[in-house]
């Protein structure tokens, strides 16, 4: 049978996936771009730091001739002269990197993981690896990244050719005008290669973002499989749920003998209360329910010779607004006042009769 066409779009629980094992949208033409305006911007605010530095290290080596060479002489001076390199360096590719990590960030969001860089033998297989080497998406990004350098060159050369019957009056200039020209142009030029590069660089994410996808596509079954392994754990989670009830229901069952009063409206609503003067503010509610489970609280009442009030009110209102373990709020004190007056009456007739 033929594999199942991938037709589907990738659903959520699959891009996930992709995620955690570092499968993630990535345009190296979007890092090359920031990367590129970074360093000129650096170009023109470090100019006059790196050419301070380039002097020191001049006349560092120059002093030397005046000097005995010797090794300590010798060491002193590479050691400088390596520090000063470094120095000099650091902010660039600082900055760079800062700009490598943001540029990712931008692209696919915040992740860590380590999968991708894991080792997995598969990789090491040699036919995979030549199909991988010779396959249409290393084709065309070969083809793309020929087109950008080719266009790239055309187009500076059509700008500088553009500037060419300029260099006939430029040449008139003295030397600090020259310069100033040939700084003018090269703005001019950095500006236009910046800005194609630019669409390269949205034409490359707009390019791979349609790739990853792609690759990412599902067949029918696996949308179904995948479904289906969602409902499964929908089903666990419901269980547990259900199971979860059930306990939270035999400790509210418990908790019944306990009780002073049990409020009802009499068939549908059951509310067992206790209010222990001493401890509690106010009554609080220790189980409720309707239908089976208030017959059930009050077969429990009964069982404990716990008085049964009927009150249809307070007991909806018990019922839809406090929850289990809780005490009543104030808006509800003066119906259970009423209440528990007459739940005195029969506690009080009950020893009478003893």
């Amino acid at each position: 049978m033929a594999d199942e066409e991938k037709t589907e779009e990738p659903t959520g629980r699959k891009i996930e996936k992709a995620r955690e094992e570092g499968n993630v949208i990535k345009s190296p033409d979007v890092n090359a771009f920031l990367g590129m305006v970074v360093g000129l911007v650096l170009i023109f605010l470090c100019f006059s730091f790196w050419v301070s530095g380039l002097s020191d290290m001049f006349h560092a080596v120059y002093g030397l001739f005046n000097r005995d060479l010797n090794l300590a002489n010798s060491m002193s001076l590479t050691l400088s002269l390596a520090f000063e390199t470094i120095l000099l360096l650091v902010p660039i590719f600082a900055a760079l990197m800062i700009t490598g990590v943001v540029a990712n960030v931008a692209q696919s969001g915040l992740l860590l993981t380590i999968k991708a860089i894991q080792p997995k033998l598969q990789k090491l297989n040699v036919i995979s690896g030549i199909k991988n080497l010779f396959s249409l998406k290393k084709l065309l990004d070969g083809f793309l990244i020929t087109f950008k350098v080719f266009s790239a060159f055309i187009i500076a050369f059509f700008v500088f050719l553009g500037f060419m019957h300029e260099l006939a009056t430029v040449s008139l200039f003295n030397l600090g005008d020259q310069m100033l020209w040939f700084r003018d142009k090269a703005l001019i030029l950095i500006g236009i290669l910046l800005a194609f590069f630019l669409v390269m660089a949205a034409a490359d994410y707009m390019l791979k973002r349609y790739q990853y996808f792609k690759s990412l596509r599902m067949t029918k079954q696996e949308v179904k499989d995948e479904f289906k392994n969602q409902e499964g754990d929908q089903q666990v989670k419901g269980k547990i749920r259900s199971l979860m009830f059930q306990a939270s229901k035999k400790r509210m069952m418990q908790n019944i003998p306990s009780a002073d009063v049990v409020v009802t409206n009499p068939t549908h609503y059951a509310v067992a209360l206790r209010y222990d003067t001493q401890k509690e503010r106010a009554p609080r509610v220790l189980a409720k329910g309707v239908d089976l489970i208030a017959q059930r609280i009050k077969k429990v009442a009964e069982e404990h010779e716990i008085p049964i009030i009927e009150n249809p009110p307070l007991a909806r209102a018990l019922y839809k607004d406090v929850d289990i373990d809780k005490e009543i709020p104030e808006s509800l004190y003066q119906a259970m006042v009423q209440v528990l007056i007459k739940v005195q009456q029969i506690n009080e007739a009950k020893k009478k009769k003893l």
